[in-house]
């Protein structure tokens, strides 16, 4: 069988970073282990070369490419993950998604997802759905994007809730740190997101082979080197929000995609600078979620605390601008 093969050009922003971090957010729900097992295993090329060392540094312009292994075909095992759930009944399960959990098993994560600890918390657990690896999965969050999620547990949820999600029907709401300062209180974003063209691993604002991405933002605090915002989507694409900040000129605090990993040029104490740095992740948590529950159609919402990371840098900020 042969291997799935990866090329990627480091980007403004990417500069700096690992090799095993580059790769990780790259290679779409590849775990960093993963990552530095295939670089060790002289899977991975800089610039042609062979590069066996994960802590390499990757500089502006790099290719780097990279030979990933199929990953054998493994039943679904249930596994106990610690899950904070927000509501379950026979039909669905309403959990906050802690940032770095994968929704389910794909290359270089084949266990440790969301539907393992699904299959291990809920023994009702129907399995809905014709994806064997991605049983009642309607919608997703990224990897290490937290907060609210529903899964499926029956066949009538699923055809429910896969319908709510594919008619923008859920509603949505998210809170995001985000550089800079908005010239607005607030607006819309409307700007088509697609494949970039030079690196297929990421999405990028762009009129080719694209689809019709919408935003709206509200700013709720402003601490000068950053803002606390809040978002909905009229659609869902891919890293919609992270994209679409990026191109508004705001990115996501944490991102090391898209947004802000060096804090080391802002001008706020070296205590919030540590904090900054350790954010677990980009600085975005889907706040609420609402949907019409698939047995009698009420209108049910979902709201999830910020993880501590998050509320941990949004407190350093204001202490800021005290």
């Amino acid at each position: 069988m042969p291997q799935t093969s990866y090329h990627e050009i480091v980007e403004e922003g990417s500069q700096g970073l690992r090799l095993d971090v580059f790769l990780t957010e790259c290679v779409e729900d590849a775990s960093r282990a993963f990552i530095q097992r295939a670089i060790k295993s002289n899977l991975v090329t800089v610039n042609n070369r062979v590069c066996t060392r994960p802590s390499r540094t990757v500089a502006l312009g790099d290719e780097i490419h990279i030979e990933v292994p199929p990953q054998p075909s493994t039943e679904l095992t249930p596994e106990n993950i610690p899950l904070d759930i927000l509501h379950e009944d026979a039909d669905v399960l309403v959990v906050n998604k802690p940032s770095g959990l994968v929704v389910h098993p794909a290359p270089g994560h084949s266990g440790g997802t969301l539907v393992n600890a699904v299959l291990f918390h809920c023994p009702d657990f129907q399995r809905p759905g014709e994806d064997a690896a991605r049983p009642g999965i309607v919608h997703r969050l990224d990897r290490d994007t937290s907060g609210v999620m529903v899964v499926a547990k029956s066949p009538r949820a699923f055809l429910s809730l896969g319908r709510q999600a594919r008619e923008h029907a859920f509603e949505r709401r998210y809170l995001a740190l985000a550089q800079g300062e908005f010239p607005q209180d607030r607006g819309r974003i409307n700007a088509a997101v697609g494949r970039s063209m030079t690196d297929r691993k990421r999405m990028s604002v762009t009129a080719a082979r694209s689809r019709d991405a919408i935003t709206n933002f509200e700013v709720l605090e402003r601490f000068g080197a950053a803002c606390l915002v809040t978002l909905r989507l009229e659609t869902g694409r891919t890293h919609q929000i992270r994209v679409h900040l990026r191109f508004a000129g705001h990115p996501v605090l944490g991102d090391p995609v898209y947004g802000v990993v060096d804090f080391q040029s802002w001008t706020v104490s070296e205590a919030t600078r540590t904090v900054l740095r350790n954010l677990q992740g980009q600085a975005l948590h889907a706040e609420l979620l609402g949907f019409a529950h698939p047995a009698d159609g009420t209108v049910m919402r979902f709201v999830a605390p910020l993880p501590a990371d998050f509320q941990a840098a949004l407190d350093a900020l204001r202490a800021e601008t005290a």
